[in-house]
């Protein structure tokens, strides 16, 4: 996405939607043997006989039975996964979701000159307003330019969650409110919620259907930093965004049940582009080491985001920014895609604003106050307590390697590759034994299309792994054995990415069994799907965010894992690491340690075989 091309006037953003085709169901028999060929690296000899013997008579018997019935749900639907995802992957789950969900980083970006600088808080953040905007505006007028693959159109529909977004908690499962609609549809928000010292105002970012300009959303801003700097904190309603989901719900009908104030409120919210928050935060950050900015993003005061907006732009005292974003309803190349067009914004003005200067005769900010009680106080008092307990537990790093980047190892590589057999390679030296991995493969070719899972681990990667730690290996045999790994990595991305992945497909035959009231196949149970990463049990989850400024983090998986997300810069690769304090076995800065580690043998064992 790099020197990606943002505003087009020849296509529309939406024009392809209808053309694109549906998501194709997978070969049975094909979708078992990659899952058998993807268990080898994680089972004995004998576990192994067991794991095939099942998965045989999966395939001959049960499997058979409900790979026909999802072929009979898909016939009328163009995206047969797509509610069966979002309920499984997001919706249903219970835990907190602004940490265990919510995606996070250091965005828009600080890469060039815009650095750290107390007293710049308001005047940058009006500039990253604006631009937010007028992004929203390109895609309300359909001008935001259609992803593509080659010649193929990506599918866009994830561009309409963006804004006008939020996640709403139910007891049972949560559900999605979306109020955005282009110029065509009709008439969209146009409110922001501005959230400071546990205080929520909204202003309308237009008038006269003209985006305020930064000097006129500069006044708005300073005018409650103001407020709030002089008044005492509010009571930090939105930090029950961070509790439990189930005790969330109850604690929202609870509000809604005290004053029909809260509804409007809680509307105003839910239907806002977005939501800014003014934080009293001051990371630190150098060219080199984003790990505070990181975890300022993804484990800040929860009293000034609201964990289910689809974006929370995080304004930090000393003029940094994060995001925070609900990871329900868009995947992180929505973020990026926004973040890398407002950075490549204020890079070419220089972080100053070029335009008038004269501010309209606009209304000030109102405040939102909810009506609370004891009860609502003690909630939010929990909540908070809840969140801090679980943030204390995340350990995030987030560095530059800046030894080489993207220029040096394409000449001979693909650079997601590179990387991922890099992590491989640092895993198995830290740990002794394969790390089970997943690595977003994305299906935006397909309508509605999201994605589906890479497994980076495979039997070359490991035997590859095995030469590369052995002294008596060769460097001719270490080559030959990498070259392998490369192909297998390449083959298997290229499948998941046109829809011959086997994890969504395994997914769908375990919901078809569960909507039919069938029961659970041994195939699902067995130790070889759970031990490989099934039902989300990858130790390593890993995503490349792109070519771009941005990066963002997610927390571990399981317990003992990593969260491991970057990009690749032409003259670095960024890395934002996470793992949980309590697990014994895991540590971010040493896998950290590890992979660059890797990084500089791969480069080296490549440059002398003249490649």
């Amino acid at each position: 996405m790099d020197g990606q091309m943002f505003e087009s006037n020849e296509e529309r953003t939406f024009q392809y939607q209808d053309s694109l085709p549906p998501l194709p169901v997978p070969n049975l028999c094909q979708s078992i043997t990659k899952y058998l060929d993807s268990v080898k690296p994680f089972l004995t000899h004998e576990e192994l006989q067991t794991t095939t013997q099942i998965a045989k008579r999966f395939l001959s018997g049960q499997g058979a039975e409900l790979h026909a019935k999802l072929h009979s749900w898909a016939k009328d639907k163009r995206n047969w996964l797509e509610e069966w995802w979002l309920n499984s992957a997001y919706l249903d789950n219970r835990e907190p979701t602004m940490l265990n969900v919510n995606f996070a980083g250091a965005a828009p970006y600080l890469e060039h000159y815009w650095e750290p600088k107390e007293g710049t808080q308001v005047e940058r953040a009006a500039l990253v307003v604006y631009y937010t905007v007028v992004f929203w505006q390109l895609i309300r007028k359909q001008q935001l330019a259609v992803h593509k693959s080659g010649a193929a159109p990506f599918d866009m529909d994830q561009f309409r969650m963006l804004y006008c977004t939020c996640r709403i908690p139910g007891e049972t499962r949560d559900s999605i409110v979306n109020y955005f609609q282009t110029e065509e549809e009709g008439p969209c928000p146009s409110h922001l919620i501005v959230q400071c010292r546990g205080r929520v105002f909204v202003f309308n970012t237009l008038v006269n259907e003209q985006i305020l300009t930064p000097p006129e959303i500069f006044r708005q801003l300073t005018f409650i930093r103001e407020l709030c700097g002089k008044e005492p904190e509010g009571p930090g309603v939105s930090a029950l965004t961070s509790e439990a989901r189930t005790k969330w719900a109850k604690a929202r009908e609870y509000l809604i049940s005290l004053d029909p104030t809260n509804v409007t409120v809680l509307e105003l919210i839910q239907n806002s582009l977005f939501v800014l928050s003014l934080d009293d935060t001051s990371p630190n950050v150098s060219p080199e080491d984003y790990s505070e900015i990181c975890a300022a993003s993804l484990t800040g005061n929860p009293t000034v985001r609201w964990g289910d907006k689809s974006y929370n732009c995080l304004s930090f005292a000393n003029g940094t920014f994060g995001s925070n974003c609900d990871h329900s309803p868009y995947d992180a190349m929505v973020m990026v895609s926004l973040c890398y067009y407002i950075d490549l914004q204020v890079k070419s003005i220089e972080g100053k604003w070029q335009g008038s200067k004269a501010i309209r005769d606009i209304p000030l900010p109102e405040e939102l106050i909810f009506v609370v009680d004891e009860k609502i106080l003690e909630d939010i008092e929990q909540a908070k307590q809840q969140y801090q307990k679980q943030v204390s537990d995340i350990q995030i790093i987030s560095y530059a390697f800046t030894a080489f980047g993207k220029s040096l190892i394409k000449k001979r590589l693909h650079p997601d590759i590179f990387v991922q057999l890099g992590l491989q390679l640092a895993y198995y030296r830290l740990h002794g034994r394969p790390g089970v991995c997943y690595e977003t493969a994305t299906t935006r070719r397909f309508y509605h299309g999201r994605t589906e899972t890479m497994r980076p681990c495979t039997m070359e990667a490991v035997e590859w792994c095995k030469g590369m730690l052995d002294p008596d290996v060769p460097p001719e045999k270490r080559l030959e054995l990498f070259m392998k790994a490369v192909g297998k990595h390449h083959e298997l991305m290229t499948e998941a990415q046109v829809g011959k992945g086997f994890d969504r497909h395994l997914l769908g035959l375990l919901q078809i069994a569960k909507e039919e009231g069938l029961p659970v196949p041994e195939l699902y149970t067995d130790i070889g799907f759970t031990r490989s990463g099934g039902g989300g049990n990858f130790v390593l989850s890993t995503s490349l965010v792109g070519y771009t400024t941005v990066l963002g983090a997610v927390v571990p998986m399981v317990r003992n894992g990593y969260g491991f997300f970057y990009r690749i810069r032409d003259d670095r690769i960024v890395v934002a690491c996470s793992a949980w304090k309590s697990s014994p076995e895991t540590n971010a800065e040493e896998l950290y340690k590890a992979v660059s580690l890797s990084f500089q043998e791969m480069v080296q064992m490549v440059s002398k075989s003249q490649l």
